[in-house]
Parts: structure tokens; sequence; C-alpha cells
């Protein structure tokens, strides 16, 4: 159930890095109108304020949490019933402006989404049969990483599209391979004509996309393999979890920084411009949001350094922390 009020106050300041707020975000291709909204859960668990400005005037939505429930409970049912047209009266819009009335809702169904893939990823796992019994191998990782004469673990190459994530990653691994260290990446876009073939790019999709890699990451380094991962993985919960996944220090988030003009600039696969034209819907940094490694590993600032500068910071990083033996 929701309800439309005016919010004679405004438009508050949410902090977006809890765990129980949402940004959602929805263009108007046409007109350049856009809405961008905060949700925030309130102690009691009910989804008290949605606060935006949507053409000039401040609104608060109300909204039972049954709508999260609802969504966390049915992945992929993402429509909400939201009705445009009563959004479109309380905003006292008249008739050639009533179809941004879809922009707002567009958004807040985007951000609940969001609160309910948070939800789904805050629990572990369970498989759907309970006549399972997981076998123990007689060979350890530690075994391997004798074998191998180096140490197992991730390193998780998180930024904007386009910041350069893959060119890194793959400069890192055919540096290690060089140096003998059995190395593979495991890349956003390749992942996705296999493994992650059946996800799209909503909420939901992307927080069970960055699950599987995360999985997949755990059982490549238990074989003793340095796993690099290069995925934009926009959400902080997300990564948090597959660093629990993987034993104290077994995960190594690498902040690959660059700014969003930078990023769009450089728009290597057109995907910005296809975005800036309302052409793919969801977009990170345009129409979905990117939540920056508040302590991570290491940051590259890819707009200022060279790649090859960029590598040499990697591979020190594994080099302190005695992963790797040293260059000679």
């Amino acid at each position: 159930m929701l309800a439309h009020f005016r919010d004679p106050i405004g438009a508050g300041r949410i902090a977006e890095d809890s765990p129980r707020v949402a940004a959602g975000e929805a263009r108007d291709p046409d007109g350049g109108q856009r809405v961008r909204l905060h949700v925030r859960l309130s102690d009691d668990d009910v989804l008290d304020l949605v606060r935006f400005q949507a053409f000039g005037c401040p609104v608060t939505i109300a909204v039972a949490s049954a709508a999260v429930e609802r969504l966390a409970g049915q992945p992929r049912a993402r429509a909400l019933e939201l009705e445009p047209a009563a959004l479109a009266q309380a905003l006292d819009l008249g008739p050639e402006h009533a179809r941004l009335a879809e922009l707002p809702v567009r958004a807040l169904r985007a951000a609940l989404a969001y609160l309910a893939a948070r939800a789904m990823s805050s629990g572990a796992m369970k498989p759907k049969s309970e006549n399972l019994t997981a076998s123990e191998s007689r060979v350890t990782r530690a075994d391997r990483e004798r074998l191998l004469r180096h140490s197992a673990v991730t390193l998780w190459f998180t930024g904007l599209s386009g910041s350069g994530k893959s060119s890194l990653a793959r400069a890192v691994e055919e540096r290690l391979v060089d140096r003998r260290v059995l190395a593979y990446v495991l890349d956003g876009d390749n992942v996705r004509h296999g493994l992650c073939a059946d996800l799209g790019f909503s909420p939901e999709d992307r927080v069970e996309n960055i699950r599987r890699i995360g999985e997949v990451a755990k059982l490549m380094n238990d074989s003793g393999v340095i796993v690099l991962t290069a995925f934009i993985s926009p959400y902080r919960a997300d990564r948090a979890r597959v660093r629990g996944l993987l034993e104290p220090g077994r995960f190594l988030e690498v902040f690959v920084d660059a700014p969003l003009e930078v990023c769009e600039q450089r728009d290597p696969k057109g995907l910005y411009r296809k975005a800036r034209s309302g052409a793919i819907g969801e977009f990170t940094g345009i129409s979905a949001p990117y939540e920056a490694p508040t302590e991570p590993e290491l940051r590259v600032d890819t707009a200022r350094r060279s790649l090859g500068e960029c590598v040499e910071d990697v591979l020190s990083l594994l080099e302190a922390r005695a992963l790797i033996p040293r260059h000679r």
C-alpha cells in the first residue's frame, strides 16, 4: 500500500553506506528529466521514507515493508503494484507531464529490488536437497600450494565500466604466469556467456552473479590458483559476502579508481553512450548505483597512472603479503 503526500520540509540527506538504504534512479530519454530517490528501512522494518525531488516538488512516499519481503521471496518478480496515475495526481502533474510520473515509480522499483537483493545475499545459501553430504579431499590447499610454490588468493578488481579492470587483471595475470605463478582471470563479460548467461543486470541478478563468482573463486583458490576477478560488482554487501566465503587474508579488494567522466570518455564498448540515450537501462554509474570500496587492500588510479605502474602496485601487494615469491 502506498501513501502519496508532499513533504513540506524537503528532501533530507540519507547516508548511502547503510545496508538499510538504497538509491533508485530513472531517466526520461526524451526530455532529459531525471528522478533519483533514497529508500530507508526504519527500525521497525517499515519502509518509512522515500524522499526525492520530482519536477521541483519535494515528495515523500510511505511504503509497507511487505513490498520488500515479497521481492525477497520472489527475486524475479520486480514489478510492484504502483500506479503512476495516482502519483501524477498527487504531484498535480498536467496531462502533458503525466507520463513523467513513471520515472519515480521506476526509480522506486529499482531501489526496492536492491533492498530485496541485499536481504537475499545476507544469509548463507543452503542446498535445496537435505540428502547431501559434503566430501573432504585427502589433498589440502596447503599441499597444492607447496606443489605450486605460492599461495592461493583472490584479487577482486572492482570499479566502473571503463575503469580498466579487465586490462589490469589480464596484465597482472600475464606477469604472474611469466613468474611461474598459476593465475587465472574471471572476467565479467566472459562468465555471462556461460556460467551466468541466464542473468541480466537487475539488482537481484547482479547479486546472484557475484554470489556465483565468489563460489567459483573459492573453489579455484582451494585448487591453489590465484584468481583475479574483473567485475563491476557495484554493491559493497556483495563484495563483503565474497570476502566472508574465504579465509582471512585470502580476499584482496583492488579498487580500480577512475572518475565517471574519464570512464565515459573512454567508453571502449560504447555502453555509456547507449545508457545516456536510454537504450540501456540499469547501467552502473548512470542509472544504477556504484558503491565504492571504503577500505580496499589496494587502490589504483588508472586515470593518472600507467597500466605498467598499476601492475607493479598489484604485484608489490602480493609480494608484501608473502603470497608470491619476491622477484629476483
